[in-house]
Parts: structure tokens; sequence; C-alpha cells
């Protein structure tokens, strides 16, 4: 099976930062797609999104600014790794950070802030099974 990353944004607003995670993506050889929905309007997409790729040896890194629900809500609904990597806002001084940071009991996603720490959280994670990316 082949390893990808799915960019998964709470809204299609997330996707000029997601781009950036891509783009550092595109430097370790590893593939990826984006697929967007909200854990607030669409939970419903979010979980279909997510059955989709029951399985498969992919990384979610979650976008979204604002009251991040999605990372936890995927986090909570997968065996997969998520990494959440919110887009910094300058609206709220970056106090929204903390609905990444602060979530529920028997969550275990990890939390970067910028994109290439995102792409290469990823590549360390598909290291591990290959080599090629150590």
């Amino acid at each position: 099976m082949e390893r990808k990353v799915v960019i998964l944004m709470g809204s299609r607003l997330d996707y000029e930062f997601s781009q950036k995670i891509a783009d550092y993506l595109e430097k370790f050889g590893i593939k990826h797609e984006f697929r967007v929905a909200s854990a607030h309007k669409t939970p419903e997409k979010v979980l279909k999104i997510l059955k989709e790729y029951e399985g498969k040896p992919i990384v979610y890194i979650t976008v979204a600014g604002r009251s991040n629900a999605l990372s936890g809500m995927v986090d909570a609904n997968t065996t997969r790794p998520v990494i959440a990597c919110p887009p910094y806002s300058e609206k709220f001084a970056g106090v929204d950070i903390f609905s990444s940071l602060r979530v529920p009991s028997g969550i275990g996603l990890v939390v970067t802030l910028e994109p290439e720490g995102a792409a290469i959280a990823a590549a360390k994670i598909f290291a591990l099974e290959d080599k090629n990316l150590a």
C-alpha cells in the first residue's frame, strides 16, 4: 500500500497555509491530498473521510484555525497518527492555539505551529518503516 498524508482542513480558507505543508511534503517525496470538512459544521463528513482511509498507511495533518475541534475529533476517531498544524492568527494574538493544546483525555495528537514541522513529523513517522526517509 502506498503511504500518504491527508491534509484535512476545517475550511477552504485554510488552503493557502496547507499548501505550504504540501510543498515541504513534496521535498520528502511524500504524496498528499487535501480534504475539507469542519468538525463544527459537518462532523458527519469528517467521520466519512476517516472511514475512507481506515486501514491505510496514512498520516493526518489537520489544519483548522479559530476553535480547532477538528484535530481532537480526528484523533479520537482514528488509530492513525494525527499532526495538528493550526495557522497562527493575529486577530486573537495567538490565543486560539489553546484549542489545539488543551484536548480531552485519551487524545494523543502532535501539535506543531510551522508547516515545515508538520511535514518533518510526518516524514519521521513514515521513516519508521521506510529507511529511505531516515
